[in-house]
């Protein structure tokens, strides 16, 4: 049965209080306690989050103030055994308000929100409590602990300190009121994002301003239009800067107006206007840091990453500048030559391009253009491409198909177990010993009420120790087609479901004691290493033989264009690995601030720092403008964004160890399943990638996947 829109079930009367009514009172008794969305009410979760709280303070006051003398059993395991309704109950509520909110939805968050710093705060500032874990933590080589449990013992107790357990009563008084500050902010910003996204899609009546879209891109935006009950064509935002139909639109006016609308989603002076918190959210931060005896966030948030320091993090992003903006350059020239060429040609009175004369390229007119040069040198156009890659076909001849023949897993479709939002599928997951595995969702199309971007996060989470296995989820923003249309996808998104699966590999195949250490709970400099990874199987030719099918006609792709297309992926490469790298720059730059440092100019300070960092481009704008870059505001990945080209390098090696060693086999899958995926946090992951890969990881691999070195086959 599908659950209606928000979690509210059809027809039942919602809740009030907490007690044995409320869904979240006892684990779910659905198959792997999957949430029972035809039972939750958006009235349900405050009164759970709230008792949840107030269950795990209990439960950590009791292990603080036990008279035994600590131990790891009393302490620590009792610690991973807290908390198990808060966390039954916050994992629903926040993947729901970010696929799936609505404005009560969003009054509870911002309620809760400061309750859950505080909540945090108590654990962690707790003097009682960390002294039994900083006295397991110097006794730790005497009590013969197994290596997962030791590992258990030292991440707790840097987290522990890193949270600030060793300041004075002062300072963390001082803390709690920084962290409370920066939980509102964040949340602040996350609503503000969402309303000036929704707020800022390009609405037009004029069809003719649209030229150069497909009939199916015509009626997704009629669709969509008629969504919000208004007539004409409607385009909304996707999260990054550059909009997928901006390839297409043929009117150069229609195409600066829908980069416009991107740009300024959240700079129009309006209640969306996002600059002024992430001013103050930046200032929180470098304050934060400096309390804890750090000189800006950056240092503070890397200590327990792979990068370690700012310093290291910012040595391997510079050391990509200057290929990504040299091959970014040439791509340009190449751009403009064509520009050149379609006005020369039109003034001569011959068939030439859309545009009226000659004009230097500007952002919104890179991909229209870019599009053209591919077609033109590789003979590629993406409209040729897109029936081959239809998302359900892709997603169980291609994705699922992988990861059979790498793993010997298996999945089945289950229409009986409720979700969230009709269209979110759901598939049982089964181990190659036909056991079952993991419970994964899938929610792929765009709405007004998601976040933008694609993710994968858990409903719960495996752990030995409380005998859970995974339920997880897959969420993307794909353009959902017309009734009774296929969705047909584009290359990059074909490989977004391969990377948000590659995260669901991570949750599924974890097997550890401990849930704060299963899965994806790993540094940001790690996590999106198994996800990217995955990636590459999209276009292994094994692979994409058995997913890349017309789906009118069920034929393969042709050869020829299946290798036109695989040329075609290197072009293009400066300006994609530019706009991250800019992106990456821009994070870093803003958690480098010190304490002392005023209130910014978001727009002077982003200038500024692109300029310093040698990548303010005219024609290359950053993957993310900062006042609208979810990642690192509000998404965890704070002085964290570099990770995504930190774990390509350990990525792109890793496929060079499978492509070194047979390729797609169950061999090769096992052993990474077992000395990679399945881990999670339980050892340092440096040394888990290098025992794994047999050596330290090499950037060249990287560098000839990007095409940023020359002579790349």
């Amino acid at each position: 049965m599908a659950a209606a829109q928000s979690g509210q079930a059809d027809g039942a009367p919602p809740t009030s209080g907490f007690g044995p009514s409320n869904p979240f009172y006892a684990p779910s008794p659905l198959p792997f306690q999957a949430p029972p969305f035809d039972r939750i009410h958006d009235s349900d979760y405050e009164p759970a989050i709230e008792a949840g709280i107030a269950e795990q303070l209990r439960e950590i006051t009791a292990i603080a103030n036990n008279p035994e003398p600590p131990t790891f059993e009393n302490t620590l395991v009792a610690m991973e055994k807290s908390g198990q309704l808060l966390r039954r109950v916050t994992q629903v509520f926040f993947a729901i308000t970010q696929a799936n909110t609505d404005p009560t939805l969003q009054k509870i968050q911002d309620a809760v929100t400061p309750k859950l710093a505080a909540q945090q705060d108590a654990i962690y500032l707790n003097d009682r409590l960390f002294a039994r874990v900083q006295k397991i933590y110097q006794e730790r080589a005497t009590l013969h602990l197994d290596p997962e449990s030791l590992r258990l013992v030292e991440v707790d107790y840097r987290q522990f300190v890193k949270a600030g357990a060793k300041l004075s009563d002062a300072d963390k008084a001082k803390l709690r009121t920084l962290n409370e500050e920066e939980a509102v902010l964040s949340n602040t910003f996350t609503n503000k994002l969402l309303a000036g996204t929704k707020a800022a899609a390009l609405h037009t009546q004029d069809q003719t301003s649209l030229a150069g879209l497909s009939a199916a891109q015509m009626a997704s935006a009629t669709l969509s239009a008629q969504g919000r009950g208004e007539s004409g064509w409607l385009i909304p935002l996707q999260n990054t800067t550059q909009q997928p139909d901006l390839a297409y639109l043929s009117n150069r006016r229609t195409r600066m107006q829908l980069f416009q609308d991107s740009w300024t989603r959240t700079e129009r002076g309006d209640a969306n206007d996002t600059r002024a918190t992430i001013a103050r959210l930046a200032q929180v931060r470098a304050q934060k840091a400096a309390l804890l005896g750090y000189p800006n966030y950056a240092a503070w948030a890397l200590q327990d990453q792979m990068a370690k320091t700012p310093e290291a993090a910012l040595k391997f992003l510079s050391a990509l500048v200057g290929p990504a903006t040299a091959k970014a350059a040439s791509e340009q020239k190449q751009i403009q030559a064509l520009i050149d060429q379609q006005a020369a040609a039109q003034a001569g009175g011959q068939a030439g391009g859309m545009e009226s004369g000659s004009f230097q390229v500007r952002p919104w007119d890179w991909n229209f253009y870019s599009e053209q040069v591919r077609k033109a040198q590789y003979d590629v156009d993406e409209a040729e491409l897109k029936p081959y890659f239809e998302l359900n076909r892709v997603l169980q001849d291609g994705v699922f198909y992988a990861a059979h023949q790498l793993y010997g897993i298996t999945f089945q479709r289950r229409t009986d177990i409720p979700v969230y939002q009709p269209d979110v599928m759901v598939y049982e997951v089964f181990d190659a010993d036909k056991k079952p595995l993991a419970l994964m969702y899938f929610d792929y199309f765009k709405r007004d009420n998601k976040a933008g971007g694609a993710w994968m996060d858990n409903f719960v989470g495996q752990s030995r120790l409380l005998g859970t296995l995974p339920v997880i989820y897959n969420v993307a923003n794909f353009t959902k087609p017309a009734p009774g249309q296929p969705a047909l996808l584009s290359f990059s998104d074909v490989t977004t479901m391969f990377h948000e699966f590659g995260h669901g590999l991570n949750g599924m195949f974890a097997d550890t004691e401990y849930p704060s250490l299963s899965g994806t709970n790993t540094p940001r400099d790690f996590v999106e290493f198994p996800s990217q990874f995955n990636e590459h199987w999209a276009s292994d030719p094994q692979v994409f033989r058995h997913y890349a099918l017309n789906y009118k006609t069920g034929a393969p792709m042709p050869q020829e264009l299946a290798d036109r297309m695989r040329k075609a992926a290197k072009f293009d490469q400066g300006y994609l690995v530019t706009e991250a790298l800019a992106a990456s720059e821009l994070d870093m730059q803003w958690h480098l601030l010190p304490a002392g440092a005023p209130l910014q100019n978001v727009d002077e300070f982003e200038r500024q720092a692109l300029t310093r960092t040698h990548l303010y481009l005219e024609a290359v704008p950053p993957r993310y403008r900062s006042s609208y870059f979810l990642h690192i505001w509000a998404n965890g990945y704070a002085a964290g964004y570099y990770a995504y080209a930190w774990t390509q390098m350990l990525d792109d090696d890793a496929f060079q160890w499978f492509q070194d060693h047979g390729g797609l086999t169950r061999a090769n899958g096992d052993r990474f399943r077992r000395m990679v995926l399945s881990r999670g946090n339980t050892e340092d992951l440096e040394t888990m990638y290098t025992r794994w890969l047999g050596a330290q990881p090499s950037v060249e691999p990287m560098l000839k996947d990007l095409g940023l070195v020359e002579n790349t086959p």
